[in-house]
């Protein structure tokens, strides 16, 4: 079996990067699984109350997304990943499937400028467009310095580190982008 590669996209939360892993997957025809899919379809199925409780459908959601990148990097399948992945904890989990898999990591490390993202973040919970399970408008204190820092590390697991500044989505290179992460993909 060769080599798979897989693409991950990071970042605090407003950064795009559900938007930016729906356009690179369909681009490159890969499968993309994102944390905040599986955790909107855990709400439809198992309800929605509080920030306690979207902390739990949460922690269910990671263990679901891993279980999917772990079955697409067993048939030997590249595929794309998005969360707001934490380095810390997220580590070790990326570091263990590699050894399992020996895939090569390409990590999009999403990014904008701390008070637009807060705004940003702001607006959207205020709005009623996301899924009402994720109680955004109880959360704004509890993300506001991870918003204001703007961005979060890339993981030590190798592989190639992109940084996208999505502060203005008009400037961003989607094409650029896309035809980067095709020459870095093996198997494309």
């Amino acid at each position: 079996m060769s080599k798979t590669s897989l693409i991950i996209i990071l970042g605090p939360p407003g950064t795009g990067k559900t938007t930016l892993g729906k356009r690179i997957a369909k681009d490159l025809n890969l499968p993309f699984v994102h944390k905040d899919g599986i955790k909107e379809l855990l709400f439809d199925k198992l309800g929605w109350s509080d920030r306690v409780w979207s902390r739990k459908v949460g922690i269910a959601s990671y263990g679901v997304l891993y279980y999917f990148v772990e079955v697409q990097l067993s048939a030997g399948r590249s595929c794309i990943v998005e969360s707001n992945f934490n380095a810390t904890y997220d580590t070790e989990q990326f570091l263990a499937l590699k050894a399992k898999y020996d895939f090569e990591p390409l990590q999009i490390c999403c990014m904008a400028d701390g008070e637009v993202l807060f705004q940003r973040f702001k607006k959207r919970a205020e709005s009623g467009d996301r899924h009402p399970g994720h109680v955004e408008t109880l959360n704004l204190e509890e993300f506001k310095p991870v918003l204001l820092r703007g961005r979060d590390e890339a993981m030590d697991i190798g592989g190639t580190v992109v940084e996208v500044d999505t502060t203005d989505f008009e400037k961003v290179d989607y094409e650029g982008l896309v035809e980067g992460v095709r020459r870095n993909i093996v198997g494309l």
